[in-house]
């Protein structure tokens, strides 16, 4: 009895591994520095509070280095001859961490100069709060191996990008697009959290690993309930993707919301969302593949369609109408991230759906480069030209040759096309992942989606070297925010000489 006691105590024990959760460890702890650092620090020095924020997010991704070529599990539960970690740094995971710790690095620079320009809209103080506080949330979720600690890490990123977005003091705009993020979200968690109840309800477990196995076992009388709460699970990280229909909330949310912060949910938000998805398909959902391959698959259809259909349709003098395009774009690269997921979903062994899942990756990892990129030349932009409209950047290169070549290139990249040698790669394995999986319609509507993105995206950029209209007038650059948009040119770059850098995760296991 006293060893069965004995046994029963040590099954409970969680061993914590300090090192395996530093990253996002940091980037909480940090946030809760500059929260009480807000109280004391002046009102001419906030500008402080964003440089600790940087350099925490810094030190976070710099974390990860002692985590390379080394697997580490904690909070894990142990006995009964299996053993189940609610956190695993594996491979996945740190791609992952690096993504969003380096997008909130490089949004975090972008807000130093608009947080200086807003004066008194933006407090700072709870400005850096809540990005950190969001960012240690993005951090958590890739490495969270069940459904309690991915959804708790779903939110934890989530709630304060909300009010990220509704922020700025006396905005109309900025409330209603907090709003209606919120709103919209908060019934998209409240599905998955249903579906989440149901898969417990069925399978008697919470860890990913452990579902996977229950699943094959599952009654038949709770079948359908399986089925549903598979279904129902996936809500959640489609609506943080912006897959249709649950998209509907990214052009307002966009423009209302400070643009360092759309930048923000356009990167680290959508990888959120992916993780998700990856995480709740292949590791805890593969035996239902008949049930999500398909229904992702025709989700990516409708959420690059509806995405390149509607960026296609802005209008170059409407206000914020460079916002709008930049988020009907989010929307479309959406799409095409979602591919290879559901490409997993039709795979023939372990091996398959992980090197479509790393198609999925190495895309987001150019995506996130480049669309940040985009984000910070518009945010140069939005300085002297605050409706931000598209035919505001004709003649961007007679007023600065540096930032239009920059954008041109960025905005090529996305398109898909050269000198973006690095877009059209990861394209190309996108469509690679949907034809080896038999997928040749979703190919061919990719294909179309392409041609039709390539439209706006060479009228953009063919309108950056136009003759302006008046005299063109040079402004200085803030130093943050001129860092932001040479870490990103230089990243493209890069990344364009070298594409094997991220091209040969679609080639090799990830988890």
């Amino acid at each position: 009895m006293a060893a069965a006691s004995a046994e029963s105590a040590t099954s409970l024990v969680q061993s914590v591994d300090w090192l395996a959760i530093a990253p996002p460890t940091i980037a909480a702890v940090v946030g809760l520095v500059v929260l009480v650092t807000d109280l004391f620090v002046k009102d001419g020095r906030k500008a402080l509070l964003g440089w600790i924020s940087v350099a925490g997010l810094a030190a976070a991704a710099l974390a990860l280095l002692p985590l390379l070529n080394d697997d580490r599990s904690t909070f894990c539960l142990t006995g009964g001859g299996t053993q189940a970690c609610s956190y695993s740094a594996d491979r996945f995971t740190l791609v992952i961490q690096l993504l969003v710790l380096g997008g909130a690095l490089l949004a975090a620079l972008l807000s130093m100069s608009t947080l200086k320009d807003s004066g008194d809209e933006l407090p700072a103080g709870e400005f850096w709060f809540l990005l950190l506080s969001s960012a240690a949330g993005a951090a958590l979720l890739p490495a969270s191996r069940d459904l309690a600690t991915l959804i708790v890490a779903l939110e934890v990123a989530s709630l304060p990008a909300f009010a990220l977005v509704g922020l700025k003091r006396g905005d109309k705009r900025s409330s209603e697009a907090a709003l209606k993020f919120f709103l919209s979200s908060v019934t998209a968690t409240a599905v998955s959290l249903m579906g989440v109840s149901f898969v417990y309800a069925a399978t008697g477990t919470l860890h990913l690993t452990e579902i996977a196995t229950e699943l094959q076992k599952v009654d038949g009388q709770l079948h359908t309930l399986a089925q549903t709460g598979v279904a129902l699970t996936l809500v959640g990280f489609a609506f943080k993707v912006a897959a249709v229909p649950f998209h509907f909330w990214v052009p307002d949310t966009y423009v209302g919301a400070p643009l360092p912060v759309a930048a923000y949910l356009s990167v680290v938000g959508k990888a959120v969302g992916f993780t998700g998805l990856i995480l709740v398909t292949v590791v805890a959902f593969p035996s239902y593949a008949d049930v999500w391959g398909p229904a992702l698959a025709v989700l990516a259809a409708l959420t690059m369609t509806a995405g390149n259909v509607a960026a296609l349709r802005q209008q170059a003098t409407r206000a914020y109408s460079a916002v709008r395009l930049l988020a009907w774009s989010s929307v479309g690269q959406a799409g095409y991230l979602l591919v290879p997921i559901a490409a997993a979903g039709y795979a023939d062994d372990t091996a398959g759906a992980e090197k479509a899942i790393g198609s999925t990756v190495a895309y987001a990892l150019m995506y996130a480069a480049v669309n940040l990129g985009a984000f910070a030349v518009a945010a140069l932009v939005g300085r002297t030209r605050r409706l931000n409209r598209v035919s505001d950047y004709r003649g961007l290169y007679a007023r600065s040759p540096l930032a239009a070549l920059v954008l041109g290139f960025f905005l090529l990249c996305l398109a898909g096309l050269p000198p973006g040698i690095i877009g059209l790669f990861a394209k190309v394995t996108v469509f690679s992942a949907a034809v080896d999986a038999g997928l040749g319609w979703l190919a061919v509507v990719m294909a179309v989606n392409v041609v039709i993105a390539l439209f706006y995206y060479l009228q953009w950029t063919a309108l950056l070297f136009r003759a302006p209209e008046g005299e063109p007038v040079k402004h200085r650059v803030p130093a943050p925010l001129t860092a932001a948009i040479a870490l990103t040119a230089v990243l493209g770059i890069a990344l364009s000489g070298a594409p094997q850098l991220i091209l040969r995760f679609s080639d090799t296991g990830l988890f």
